[in-house]
């Protein structure tokens, strides 16, 4: 697998890498350094009025009482609004607001997560970015992020509805992310599908958000060293651990150990070749995926 890889490297980027010998994480610490301030009136406020392309598309499938159960409401079920949080959504962002949202979103979370002390690594088409140059896939709407079932349950009962301030290193952008946690994420399994996402980091701005999902072996007995999410995405440990250090949008990151195996189990090698993806084109010049006159391609999604 590694030897057929390294013959696409060409087309792509990957930031190099150290392997860590760490261990499977364990319940992490409080961090002495950690400011948290109590979440404000409008996190928990009733949702503001849905506008624009949203408006009734859970009505319209016929998928009201299914979303009434969720505990993580969206103002719509597609990909554009599914990935909002009903709570601080007004409208549709723009694209260069949704890129702008998405990069300080995961150099919040990898910054405060580090700084707490817990780990925390990036997963399916984030990680897929990471790939390619280190960044987000820009036609992506949010940002996938996993941690260990000892992590989540240490999320759970100790930040749950925490709100974390954030500068960027340069000083021009301040904003408040709230860190809320599923009460769902203490059950390993999918039950009907409606709470298979552990936890969100969000923007309480716009309501754009990063999903945590935790994983954990739920078959010790019988199959010792298999992690999976409720989504059963499944791993063995040598495929996450010793963790490998890089950088994701310019911060510090913990990648998997076996990144290149779990992307083409996910996306097949083809999503590590083609170079036309979702109306962006691969210029490996720039190192960048650039928009297409046309906004279209018949590639099948990667994200």
């Amino acid at each position: 697998m590694r030897q057929f890889l390294s013959r696409l490297l060409p087309v792509a980027f990957i930031f190099v890498t150290t392997a860590l010998a760490r261990p499977p994480p364990t319940p992490p610490k409080s961090h002495p350094s950690l400011v948290i301030s109590s979440p404000s009136s409008s996190s928990t406020s009733s949702p503001p009025p849905r506008k624009g392309r949203c408006s009734g598309q859970w009505e319209k499938n016929n998928l009201v009482e299914w979303a009434k159960l969720k505990y993580f409401k969206e103002p719509g079920g597609d990909d554009i609004c599914g990935h909002y949080d009903t709570r601080f959504f007004k409208d549709v962002v723009s694209y260069d607001e949704r890129t702008d949202t998405l990069t300080h979103l995961i150099r919040s979370y990898l910054t405060t997560f580090r700084e707490l002390g817990l780990e925390t690594w990036i997963a399916h088409g984030t990680l897929l970015g990471w790939w390619w140059n280190g960044k987000m896939l820009p036609w992506d709407w949010d940002v996938d992020v996993q941690v260990s079932y000892p992590t989540v349950l240490y999320l759970a009962d100790n930040l749950n509805m925490s709100t974390h301030s954030y500068i960027s290193k340069d000083k021009k952008v301040e904003r408040d992310y709230l860190l809320d946690v599923n009460p769902h994420s203490r059950n390993t399994s999918r039950e009907d599908g409606r709470n298979i996402i552990d936890a969100r980091w969000i923007d309480t701005r716009n309501g754009l958000y990063i999903d945590i999902t935790a994983l954990s072996e739920k078959h010790p007995d019988k199959q010792p060293g298999v992690w999976s999410c409720k989504n059963d995405h499944r791993y063995r440990t040598r495929d996450l651990y010793p963790m490998r250090t890089s950088t994701y949008e310019g911060v510090p990151v913990s990648i998997p150990y076996a990144y290149d195996s779990i992307l083409v189990e996910e996306y097949t090698s083809r999503a590590l070749v083609s170079q036309e993806h979702e109306g962006h084109r691969w210029h490996s010049d720039l190192r960048e995926w650039i928009p297409m006159d046309s906004g279209k391609s018949s590639e099948k999604t990667l994200s």
